[in-house]
């Protein structure tokens, strides 16, 4: 039996435990309240080999350097105000002026590495997964993050195969780094464990107080290089702790944009967004297939990364989506939600020093 295989099996009791649990809403619990504040960042892709960086990411900025400046943002953001203006325009943010405080952590969409985790041909700890761990794993000091960090893998960490004789050894190191990350089980205990871990997909879901929040890596219904389907692992997530019209917010890697729906065009020989053949990254009958699994459930945002360097605020399908730049080119998102809202301000660092810049925000009041 594969480690996969017995992993599933030890962890059968408690899987079934979550999976027969009664509902929030039928065992009459309240919503709690909510006053969440947090980072999201996407496209870190640490680049460092046994011997300097992949190839062209010199050349594109994927620096180890690049990461630190973007460390230094996220750690000083909590000691920032809410953005009133951004270029001389009002945000019209509800939190506008108030100081930001500590982050209750720090949601990562995918693409953590540029290479699989940069491996060598034999199994080895990968020198681009050690990389983000040793930026983006809580811990003290300028050079990593100071908050709880939810990690998310993308095309780049899982897209990658191995030697022929060990096709999957790539994902494997990848998925095993978000499993320690994340999953708790009878005798180890994750640094940020999730409220609910699907041992077959490696998507999880938490909660801070009433909101319910889900990672799905590049997408639930994701079934690239022999994954299993996340969909009904999501289904029954939302249908046990969603149920109650609670917020949702969904993390995932691709988005709505042309990028992320490009396909095949035969006459250009190219993917772009004017393409009629195959899809490059997801298909339209992911996202609808997707779209069902979200229908009826209260969900406020979807947070994605994949495009690299613009930051986009948009509505596509229903939902609101938000995209920051590139973390290596220094971007992330900031998000508060409460109880009867939510604020989301898109930002970059502005030097070496923990300086910030906004470029994009978001306000919206939710129906009571």
């Amino acid at each position: 039996m594969s480690r996969r295989g017995l992993l599933t099996q030890a962890a059968g009791l408690v899987a079934f435990g979550t999976l027969a649990r009664p509902t929030l809403a039928q065992t009459g619990q309240r919503i709690q309240p909510i006053d969440a504040t947090f980072l999201f960042i996407a496209d870190v892709h640490a680049c460092r080999m046994a011997s300097g960086l992949s190839p062209n990411c010199q050349q594109e900025g994927k620096t180890d350097a690049a990461l630190l400046r973007n460390v230094a943002a996220l750690n000083g953001i909590g000691e920032g105000t809410w953005p009133a203006e951004i270029n001389g325009v009002s945000t019209g943010l509800r939190s506008a002026g108030s100081r930001i405080g500590t982050p209750l952590g720090l949601v990562v969409g995918g693409d953590i590495t540029d290479d699989g985790g940069g491996q060598i041909t034999e199994p080895s700890e990968g020198t681009q997964l050690l990389q983000f761990s040793q930026r983006y794993q809580q811990g003290m000091g300028p050079d990593r993050v100071h908050v709880p960090v939810y990690v998310g893998l993308g095309n780049h960490d899982l897209d990658q195969n191995g030697p022929p004789h060990h096709a999957d050894w790539y994902r494997r190191e990848m998925r095993d780094y978000v499993e320690v990350n994340h999953r708790a089980g009878v005798f180890f205990k994750p640094p940020v464990p999730a409220t609910s871990y699907d041992v077959d997909t490696d998507c999880y879901s938490w909660d801070w107080g009433g909101l319910h929040l889900v990672q799905t890596h590049r997408f639930a219904g994701d079934t690239g290089h022999g994954a299993l389907s996340a969909l009904p692992w999501l289904k029954q997530d939302l249908a046990t702790y969603a149920a109650d019209g609670r917020p949702v917010i969904l993390f995932q890697h691709y988005g709505w944009d042309t990028f992320s729906t490009e396909k095949w065009d035969p006459a250009k020989r190219a993917f772009d967004d004017d393409g009629s053949g195959a899809p490059h990254w997801w298909s339209e009958d992911d996202r609808h297939t997707l779209l069902a699994a979200l229908k009826g459930y209260n969900v406020i945002a979807v947070f994605h990364g994949h495009r690299h360097e613009v930051s986009m605020i948009y509505q596509r399908d229903g939902l609101d989506l938000f995209k920051p730049k590139a973390a290596y080119m220094g971007g992330f998102a900031l998000v508060r939600v409460t109880g009867d809202g939510m604020d989301v301000a898109l930002g970059e660092a502005s030097d070496d020093h923990g300086g910030v810049k906004f470029t994009n925000a978001f306000t919206k009041l939710f129906k009571m």
